[in-house]
């Protein structure tokens, strides 16, 4: 091949060691997030985006076309899309490929309609697109692309090493376009990512050593394995193993959720499956949080938890972290063979048995003209909304960025007609409408709505507002127009120091962010969050509803709260456990 065309074995290559890079620099990138909060995803997300798609490019071997390459590309990554981020980066991954699959061999000028077929796709995903973001970094790499195939450029490393080079340019001025940015002394994080993915791309063209191979632990970015640990270092204070006897074999993807999900809960991952069985362990601080996901495959065996600050000299799960199947089945005695057989072509859905709800099989109910599915994490908001009638609850939020196909997942076990999806959370809204899109082809006629919540209270007074029985253009319109109504705030602690709106914030302090930024900053919980509360208030306002969490002692929010009914008396102020993580509390006004 010469150096002016790449074909389809290239094109992987370089879409592997793409990806690659991006995994290695992730949490570097995740450091990039304006504010300075313990959930900065940025990186996360758009890896685990793009190792969605790399999963499947790598199981298609070196024999693969320039269809079959871009198909995977496109729709692994768009299935596997987390978080905005995420999201607009498969939008980009699937405009390139719309151009590039035509072809056995891309040029120089083919190259450029692909990079203007990506920034115009990934543009029209976007329904207010910002100028300072990745899509200004994509949007420069396009229009040097252009020039350079104008001016007659035909070696693919000149034009790869000047579109990157001129790419960072713009990357590097993102702080005069976002104010936010330059306060935060930061460039924009997904417009980084995006550099990490050019950058690897290009090294693979040019056969830089690169371990091309795609392991579950990367396709999960963070997976660690264990190390011992004195007692004052254990950060997750449980090991948890069990095994579970699985109601059908786990795909690929399901699989790697299923890991996604034990990564953001805890640490020292290891999970083997094959057709019968999958063996699990995680070191968490709830437990329980891990039984619950597992019971959505399948029932439980050789449950085994350990507290690991009373016995902190654990012994080694598996030396080499990867296990034997001999070693599997020895261990469950032959419990495996109790598990009930199924064929590979036999049709049974994800939580036939169980799902999270643990309601019976929404395929045993009668069809419904509408269903709900939300996004939050926490067991006492998850419970919140499960009363209020939703129908299924997807575990997941700040750090844990549901992708679309967990949401088509958590939409297909709802039996309605239509579907109304409530993201609650700003994040989550893209990959919540890529579903949508990619749910109108659906066979059974099925649709899916998304009513926008940017926050969990917005989502509790959107489903408040539904009236049964009502069109569905009026539900919709309704729940929607009842966000306007909220006011959120959202308490939790800054990993590093900075300044924002002009406020200045040192690590560890507490802080209380609003709808518009930071309202308040101190050095103690209660303090921080009554303040906040304060500058959320106004005339208007009738309700407060607070919201604590898995850290907070329910004395000392019925402290808060007594203290907050004090302040204001004209308003009912209800208190309620939501046990989310790493928000000390939500609160709303409306």
């Amino acid at each position: 091949m010469s150096n002016n065309a790449i074909d389809a074995k290239m094109l992987s290559k370089m879409f592997l060691t793409g990806a690659k890079n991006l995994e290695a620099k992730k949490e570097w990138i995740n450091e990039l997030n304006v504010f300075p909060v313990p959930d900065g995803d940025t990186g996360t997300n758009m890896t685990m985006t793009i190792m969605s798609a790399a999963k499947e490019v790598s199981n298609l071997g070196d024999a693969a076309n320039m269809e079959a390459i871009c198909k995977a590309i496109s729709s692994g990554s768009l299935r596997g899309a987390r978080g905005n981020s995420g999201v607009i980066l498969s939008q980009l991954l699937r405009g390139f490929t719309k151009v590039v699959k035509a072809h056995d061999e891309v040029d120089v000028k083919i190259l450029a309609d692909a990079f203007d077929k990506a920034v115009e796709t990934a543009y029209k995903a976007v329904m207010k697109p910002k100028e300072g973001t990745i899509l200004t970094v994509a949007k420069g790499a396009a229009e040097k692309a252009r020039e350079l195939s104008s001016e007659g450029v035909q070696d693919i490393e000149k034009f790869a090493s000047e579109v990157i080079k001129y790419a960072d340019e713009v990357l590097s001025k993102t702080p005069d376009m976002l104010p936010v940015l330059k306060q935060a002394g930061v460039v924009d994080s997904g417009g980084q990512g995006l550099m990490q993915v050019l950058k690897g791309a290009l090294d693979g063209f040019l056969g830089k050593e690169i371990d091309l191979s795609i392991s579950e632990e990367q396709v999960t970015p963070g997976a660690r394995t264990k190390a011992e640990a004195k007692e004052e270092d254990i950060k997750f204070g449980y090991c948890t193993e069990f095994i579970v006897l699985l109601n059908k074999p786990l795909n690929v993807k399901q699989e790697i959720d299923f890991k996604g999900f034990l990564e953001s809960i805890g640490d020292s991952i290891v999970l083997v499956a094959d057709d019968e069985i999958c063996k699990v362990h995680v070191h968490s601080n709830d437990p329980g949080l891990a039984i619950q996901r597992a019971l959505m495959y399948g029932q439980l065996s050789n449950m085994k938890i350990d507290n690991m600050r009373m016995e902190h000299r654990e012994k080694l799960f598996h030396e080499n972290n990867d296990g034997s199947w001999a070693e599997i089945k020895t261990e469950i005695n032959g419990a495996a063979e109790l598990t009930p057989t199924y064929s590979k072509d036999d049709d049974i859905p994800l939580g036939k048995t169980v799902d999270l709800a643990g309601k019976k099989a929404a395929s045993a109910e009668p069809r419904k003209e509408i269903g709900f599915v939300t996004v939050c994490a926490g067991s006492g908001l998850a419970e919140i909304f499960r009363g209020l009638g939703v129908d299924y609850v997807i575990e997941g939020g700040q750090t844990m960025n549901p992708s679309t196909a967990d949401i088509l997942d958590a939409v297909d076990k709802v039996n309605a007609d239509t579907v109304i999806v409530l993201p609650n959370n700003k994040n989550i809204i893209l990959a919540a409408n890529q579903a949508a899109i990619m749910s109108e082809d659906n066979t059974d006629g099925k649709k899916i709505v998304v009513v926008p919540s940017k926050t969990v209270p917005q989502g509790i007074t959107a489903i408040i507002n539904y009236v049964p029985e009502t069109p569905v253009e009026e539900v919709v319109a309704s729940m929607t127009e009842s966000l306007s109504t909220v006011n959120t705030g959202e308490v939790t602690y800054a990993v590093r120091d900075t300044k924002i709106d002009d406020v200045e914030i040192k690590q560890g302090d507490y802080m209380g962010i609003g709808d518009a930024g930071i309202l308040a900053v101190g050095g103690e919980i209660a303090d921080v969050t009554f303040d906040m509360l304060g500058k959320m208030m106004n005339d208007d306002l009738e309700l407060i509803s607070i919201y604590y969490g898995s850290d907070v002692d329910e004395k000392d929010a019925d402290e808060l709260r007594n203290r907050v009914s004090e302040k204001f008396p004209q308003c009912d102020v209800e208190l309620q456990f939501g046990g989310q993580p790493i928000y000390y509390y939500i609160v709303s006004a409306e």
